[in-house]
């Protein structure tokens, strides 16, 4: 027996039957706050499944296929691959996050697009962290909820994390970036099959679609944000109408078909328009079809469906199963989960280097969705919780959660994951204190 390689299944048979042994079902059975934690979990499950799967995740699936399709691999090792321009790679890889304003798992879909392609280590995770914590509209709102030095707070740290964090993962593991370098440079150049601008175009009007279907309500009933939210849906609405001109008009799609793809949406839209999610709905698997059967341009909308797809297969079911565990152990807001949230407030007072750890560590593992941190963080600071953790708990929270962890490791293994998890956790710690030093 070759112990070097089965040390591992030993050490999990004797964790799990340990578990089993030691198993405190007298307890449990007793527990109120276990029958709280299971129904959490479920509540959890079935509040991401209404909020985020359909209007979040759907469309980030279709682009992300998109990107494995449309965008050629030569084209992603020039922005984004080992041998960029460090300032081009790193700039668009933290302003195209900020665009999206996308929550942990959302970002993941993408992510997993680009740096499957080839992209560099360090601009894909600088993407993977700017995406969910560079949300213009967070910012502004946490600058309104919580007072502006924590929103410029906030603004500058989110940035400087999304540039050092890409820096740092590339320098770890610099070998491996050097053998995609070899790569990029056997790569010929790539066929062009439509111009730059028609793929921009194209990539521009799903990734409308996923910011203005997502677009959050703003505590202000007045003003810009406001106002938009007001409108979201026809705004909405035109992005897909212009996705449907770009299909028809530089992909060949016939437009019988697409015209059927668009009557059943639109007759939702007026029959029901305090229910948009309903058009979306019909949209969605008109679209869905429209690629699945599509003949045209050598079978390319098929594979964009398929590659679609499989990145759904892949990532839904790691995500069910970490909002299920997250939701378990911390609940909702204002909700309880195994732990107490009690425990979290008084945990998070003061400055000290442990409660900066503490809430880093708690808002990594946290599911947040868009925008929830700010009255969240809100309810803490009122229960005591001190200036510095609230600042490390929204670098690390919106960026992390549990089931974006999961993720990220399925796609670039286990210890670059858990690198850079360590990266947000710890510069997350470290801006926390020192910002919990600055007076008022």
């Amino acid at each position: 027996m070759n112990w070097k390689t089965e040390w591992k299944p030993l050490a999990t048979i004797i964790a799990v039957f340990a578990a089993c042994y030691y198993l405190p079902v007298d307890w449990l059975q007793q527990s109120q706050r276990f029958e709280n934690a299971l129904w959490e979990s479920l509540h959890l499950v079935k509040w991401y499944a209404q909020e985020h799967v359909l209007l979040c995740l759907v469309p980030a699936f279709f682009i992300a296929g998109a990107v494995g399709v449309f965008v050629s691999q030569a084209a992603v090792m020039k922005y984004l691959g080992p041998k960029a321009n460090k300032v081009v790679a790193y700039g668009v890889a933290s302003v195209s996050g900020s665009i999206l304003a996308v929550c942990s798992c959302t970002i993941l879909p993408l992510f997993a697009g680009i740096y499957r392609m080839g992209a560099g280590l360090g601009p894909a995770s600088a993407f993977l962290y700017s995406g969910p914590a560079i949300n213009i509209l967070a910012i502004v709102l946490t600058a309104a909820v919580l007072g502006p030095q924590m929103g410029i707070a906030r603004a500058v740290g989110a940035v400087s994390f999304s540039i050092v964090i890409g820096m740092l993962m590339h320098f770890f593991f610099r070998k491996e970036e050097l053998a995609k370098l070899d790569a990029a440079a056997a790569m010929p150049e790539p066929d062009v099959v439509r111009p730059l601008w028609q793929n921009a175009l194209f990539f521009a009007s799903m990734v409308g679609i996923l910011v203005f279907a997502n677009w959050g309500k703003t505590t202000d009933p007045t003003g810009l944000w406001q106002a938009i939210y007001s409108a979201k849906w026809i705004i909405t609405g035109l992005f897909s109408l212009a996705l449907a001109a770009i299909l028809v008009a530089w992909f060949n799609v016939n437009k019988w078909h697409m015209l059927m793809t668009i009557i059943p949406a639109t007759v939702l839209a007026f029959l029901l328009p305090e229910h948009p999610a309903f058009a979306f709905v019909a949209a969605t698997i008109g679209l869905s079809i429209l690629t699945a059967t599509s003949k045209e341009n050598d079978g390319e909308l098929q594979e964009w469906f398929n590659t679609s797809w499989d990145f759904a297969k892949k990532i839904l079911p790691l995500l069910f199963w970490g909002v299920l565990i997250a939701g378990a152990l911390l609940g909702r807001p204002e909700q309880e989960g195994l732990i107490p949230s009690g425990w979290i407030a008084g945990l998070v007072g003061g400055n000290s280097l442990w409660a900066n750890l503490f809430a880093s560590v708690v808002g990594a593992f946290m599911y947040f969705a868009t925008l929830t941190e700010v009255p969240i963080l809100q309810g803490l600071i009122g229960a005591g919780m001190g200036k510095g953790p609230a600042l490390a708990l929204l670098l690390a929270g919106p960026a992390l959660s549990l089931p974006n962890m999961l993720v990220i490791r399925s796609v670039m293994g286990t210890k670059k994951t858990v690198v850079f998890v360590l990266l947000v956790i710890v510069m997350a710690t470290f801006s926390g204190l020192l910002y919990g030093f600055v007076p008022n």
